[in-house]
C-alpha cells in the first residue's frame, strides 16, 4: 500500500537509509528501548503526530515508536531543518508517512502541520509546540482524542508553560526537555557544537581571534561559549538575568548589554528563546561584515523584519545559507535565513546527546499512554529515575562504570543521629 507524502525526491532514500543507520550506531540507549518496544508494544494502536527536526536521529526515534506498535506521522519543524534523504527513506524503507522538503515556503510548512493533524492523533510529540499550538487555535475536534503530548525544545516549553498559566492548555504534556539527560547533554553538548559546526560550515571564517557575543547564558548558550572559547574565540555574553550574568562572568567570559557588545562583535549567535535579541539598535551599531547566526528555536530572535527595512535593496545571496544585508555601506550577514543554523547550515546535533533526548521522547510517549487517563491539563517532566536510568544505559553503552552506596552509607545519608 502507498504510504501518504510530501518529500523532494524518492530516489534519495538509499543514501538516507545508510546514514540513518550510521547515527544508530551511536544511539545505544534509544536502541535498547528499540527493543524493549518491539516485545512489549507499550504504544499499540496509538496514532502519533510528530513535529519534529527530520534528521537520522529523528528517524531512529519515529522508528522506535513504530516498533512499539504506534502508527506515526511525521511533519518538519523547521523549514530548514529537513534532511530530503532521510525523509524520502523514511517513506521508502520505514512506510511512515512524512510531509517535509527542505527549504519549503511557510505556506507548505503549514500545509504539513495539518496533514499531519489530518490522521486525528492520539498524542502529540513537538519541538516547538506548533502542532499544539494550531489544535488549541483551528483544529479544536481533536482534542477529544488525544490523551496527550511531548514537547522537546525550551522554546516548545516555555509557549506551553503559558498556555497553562492561562487555563487555555486543554490536555497534559511532559516536558522532555525539562529532563536532565535532556538539557544537560542535548543543549550544552549538542548546541555548542553543531551551532559551531553550522557557522563554519556556512563561512569558512577562522573562529580563533574573533569576538564571538553569545545572547543568553541559559544551556544552550553556555554550550556555544564554552565551544567558541575553545576555538580561540573571544567570548562577550550578554544577559537579562543577574544571577546567569554573574555565572558568566565567575566562568570568566565577559558580561555586557547587547548595546556595547554590538560595537565590537565579530560573530552574534542568539539562543535565548526570547524576541528581537538583535534589534534595529544593535544592527546600526555593528561593523562592516559582522555575521549575524540563531540558535534558538524560531528565528524571531533576529529583528529580520527591521534588518530589512534598514537595508539598502533586498539581500543578496553570497554564499549558501548566507545572506548579506547593507546598511548604511556596511554589510551584515545573516546566516540561514535567521532559522536554527545548526540544522539551517549543518546537520544539527551529534547522534550521541540525541540518544538521551529521544530516549526521552520515547520513554515520555509510553509514560503518557499508560498515565494520562490520571493527569490533568498541565506541563510535567519525567519522573526521576526513568532520567537516571536513561544516564546508566549511557554510561554502561560507554564502557564507563560507577560506584554504588554501601547498606551502611545509605543508612548514614537518612539519618540524623551520627555527626561530629
Amino acid at each position: 500500500m502507498a504510504v501518504e507524502h510530501d518529500v523532494r525526491d524518492l530516489g534519495l532514500a538509499t543514501g538516507g537509509r545508510y546514514r540513518i543507520e550510521w547515527a544508530e550506531q551511536e544511539m545505544p540507549v534509544l536502541r535498547r528501548i528499540r527493543e524493549r518496544f518491539e516485545k512489549e508494544k507499550p504504544l499499540k494502536g496509538i496514532r502519533v503526530a510528530a513535529c519534529l527536526h527530520v534528521t537520522t536521529e529523528t528517524a531512529n526515534l519515529v522508528h522506535t515508536l513504530q516498533v512499539g506498535g504506534a502508527d506515526v506521522v511525521l511533519c518538519a519543524s523547521n523549514p530548514l531543518s529537513t534532511q530530503d534523504d532521510v525523509a524520502a527513506s523514511l517513506v521508502a524503507h520505514y512506510e511512515i508517512p512524512v510531509y517535509a522538503i527542505k527549504g519549503e515556503s511557510n505556506a507548505t510548512y503549514f500545509d504539513h502541520i495539518k496533514a499531519v493533524l489530518d490522521v486525528k492523533p492520539h498524542m502529540t510529540m513537538d519541538d516547538g509546540a506548533d502542532l499544539v499550538s494550531e489544535i488549541h487555535k483551528n483544529r479544536t475536534e481533536l482534542i477529544d482524542d488525544i490523551v496527550g503530548g511531548t514537547e522537546e525544545t525550551t522554546t516548545g516549553v516555555i509557549r506551553l508553560r503559558a498556555m497553562a498559566n492561562d487555563g487555555a492548555l486543554r490536555f497534559p504534556v511532559i516536558a522532555v526537555n525539562d529532563s536532565e539527560t535532556k538539557h544537560l547533554f542535548d543543549n550544552r553538548y549538542g548546541t555548542g557544537q553543531s551551532t559551531m559546526d553550522g557557522i563554519i560550515r556556512a563561512t569558512n571564517i577562522l573562529l580563533a581571534g574573533r569576538v564571538v557575543v553569545v545572547a543568553g547564558y541559559g544551556w544552550c548558550s553556555r554550550g556555544i561559549a564554552s565551544r567558541a572559547r575553545g576555538l580561540g574565540a573571544n567570548v562577550i555574553v550578554t544577559e537579562v538575568n543577574p544571577l546567569k550574568a554573574l555565572e558568566a562572568v565567575m566562568d570568566g567570559f565577559r558580561v555586557l548589554p547587547m548595546e556595547d557588545a554590538s560595537l565590537v562583535g565579530d560573530i552574534f549567535v542568539s539562543a535565548t528563546g526570547n524576541k528581537h535579541v538583535l534589534d534595529a539598535n544593535h544592527f546600526a551599531k555593528m561593523k562592516n561584515g559582522a555575521i549575524v547566526a540563531n540558535s534558538g528555536h524560531f528565528n524571531v530572535e533576529i529583528n529580520l523584519n527591521a534588518l530589512r527595512d534598514m537595508s539598502a535593496g533586498d539581500p543578496r545571496l553570497v554564499r549558501p545559507f548566507v545572506e548579506e544585508y547593507k546598511v548604511d555601506g556596511r554589510s551584515i550577514y545573516v546566516l540561514g535565513e535567521g532559522r536554527l543554523v545548526n540544522l539551517a547550515a549543518a546537520e544539527g546535533h551529534p547522534a550521541s546527546v540525541m540518544d538521551m533526548s529521544f530516549a526521552n521522547q520515547a520513554l515520555g510517549a509510553e509514560y503518557m499512554a499508560k498515565h494520562a487517563s490520571t493527569m490533568k491539563p498541565n506541563v510535567y517532566t519525567i519522573p526521576e529515575e526513568v532520567d537516571m536510568e536513561i544516564a546508566r544505559i549511557k554510561l554502561e553503552a560507554m564502557g564507563v562504570g560507577i560506584d554504588k552506596l554501601t547498606d551502611e552509607q545509605v543508612k548514614y545519608l537518612n539519618s540524623w543521629e551520627e555527626g561530629t
